[in-house]
Parts: C-alpha cells; structure tokens; sequence
C-alpha cells in the first residue's frame, strides 16, 4: 500500500426506501472529492435530498474503461473518489470492476461502505434456503440462450437467483419449470418501495400468475429452490409415458403425435415427455 494516494469508496445507496441509506454512506458521500455515478441525475436528487453538495462524474458501462484509468489516476494523486450505482452495491450487477482492478493494480486502498442489495434482500424474504445460494445476474433475454443458462445450474446444490425484467419474467418462470424441473420459487419485485410484493409458489404457479395482462411490474428478483417438487403419483406419472404413447400409437397415431398427445395428457412439455420417455425405455431394456 503506497505511503500516499487518496482512496476508492464503493458506496451502496438504496434500492428504493431512502430511510435503507446508511449514515457512513452519506459521511463518505459529503467527504468525497469527487462521486462517480451511471446516471448524474438520479444521483444528484440523492444528494439534494439528503443536503450534500458534492461533484459528480459520470460513471457508467459506456465510458467504464476510459473512466476506470482516469479515476485511478486522481486516486493515485491523493483525491477520495466514491463510487456508486443508480441503486444498491455498485458492482453487483453494475459498472465497478474495471475501477476496483485499475486501483488494485496501482495498490491503492479500497473500502467498500456496504448497504442494500436487491439478490441479498429477495434471497432472505423467499423462504428458501439461503445457507449457501448461486447468483446469475440476469438470465440471457433470447430463449434458446436461457434455457442453456438454467441447464448449466441445474446440478447445484445450492438456491438459484436471478435478476429479471417484467416483460420477460413469465418466460423466465416457463423456461425454469421446463429446464429445471417444478420447484419452490419467489419472485420479489419492488423491494423495499410502495408495491412491494413477495409472490411465493411453484415455478408453474407463478409462471400462470405472471403471464397475466399487468402482473409483471416493477424491479424483480427470481429465487428458486434447489430441490425438484416430488409429486404425490410422482412414480406413476413416470411410468404412464410409455404406456400412453404406446397406447396411443396402437389407436393410429404415429411416434410424433402420440408423445405431444401424452404431454398434454400428463401436464408436461414436449421436451420433459420426451426425457422421461427416454429414461423409462433406457431402464426397461436395463
């Protein structure tokens, strides 16, 4: 750590109720030389409300590079920088990294002064197990890349949670039932605002619930479980498959049709009549 050199705070500020502000982050804010932000704007009506009259500098995923080495430059000159986000921990899920890493490198000191974060708020409000949880940031917005997303944590052992959109949550909730099999979910909008709402249930529940006209509104957090729902009839439901689809074949009915009629008889996708049809052929010849 160099003898001289200013420092990097990265400053949390509410994700919604103003009251969540700590009294270090408006400290840090009021002492700073300098308070790079994404938006100058919203940030500036952050200050104004609390009394601070501080300089601002934009700080967003655009300049990020540009602005990393130029703030690591004042820093290193001796000036206090405090870096925050529209909302919440600036680097979770937001510009940061690139400044943390440039004033790493020069060894210079960085002091997180911690607060609200949206996934840590859901994650505790869900009612699922929060001993050990993966965060994904947002899932991919185009289907085929979500779904391959969802599949690649579908081994862990640990509570999934995700940032989403409103207009793509209901097939966020579709896309998980289908990929990661039924489970507990929550979905968290709004934290800590006037409509807050924590809606608890299974991926398929919540997936009806949110795909009706003006359900999805506001800022959202999906957490699901890591344990798949075992059905009651949950081994008869298995075994009907192949039975169905040759039934159904023996009625007339040729391999493609007979499968999509078994799915809809069962409740299933396409894709998971498919897999467990698969699985129950592969254990009969076994």
């Amino acid at each position: 750590m160099p003898e001289n050199g200013g420092t990097l705070y990265l400053v949390a500020t509410p994700i919604g109720n103003l009251e969540d502000v700590t009294r270090r982050a408006l400290r840090v804010l009021a002492e700073a030389d300098v308070v790079a932000c994404e938006d100058t704007r919203r940030t500036r009506s952050l200050l104004e409300h609390f009394g601070i009259r501080a300089r601002t500098l934009s700080y967003h995923e655009h300049n990020e590079r540009e602005r990393a080495e130029e703030l690591a430059r004042r820093i290193e000159g001796g000036a206090d920088v405090a870096l925050v986000s529209d909302a919440g921990t600036p680097g979770v899920n937001d510009p940061g990294y690139r400044l943390v890493r440039a004033c790493a490198e020069r060894g210079l000191r960085v002091v997180p002064v911690p607060g609200p974060t949206a996934f840590v708020a859901a994650v505790t409000a869900s009612g699922l197990p929060t001993d050990e949880f993966y965060f994904g940031g947002f899932l991919p917005a185009r289907a085929h890349a979500r779904r391959e997303k969802l599949a690649s944590v579908k081994a862990l052992r640990a509570t999934l949670v995700f940032y989403e959109t409103p207009h793509r949550i209901a097939h966020a909730l579709a896309d998980a039932r289908e990929v990661l099999g039924e489970r507990e979910a929550a979905v968290a909008r709004e934290l800590t605002k006037l409509h807050e709402e924590v809606a608890r249930g299974r991926l398929s529940e919540l997936a009806t619930r949110f795909s009706a006209e003006g359900a999805a509104r506001g800022e959202m957090v999906l957490v699901i479980d890591r344990d798949v729902i075992e059905d009651e009839g949950a081994a008869e439901t298995n075994a009907s498959v192949a039975g169905l689809v040759a039934g159904f074949e023996a009625e007339g009915l040729d391999p493609r049709a007979a499968l999509k009629r078994a799915a809809r008889e069962l409740g299933l996708t396409r894709d998971e009549a498919y897999r467990r049809l698969t699985s129950e052929r592969a254990r009969s010849k076994a």
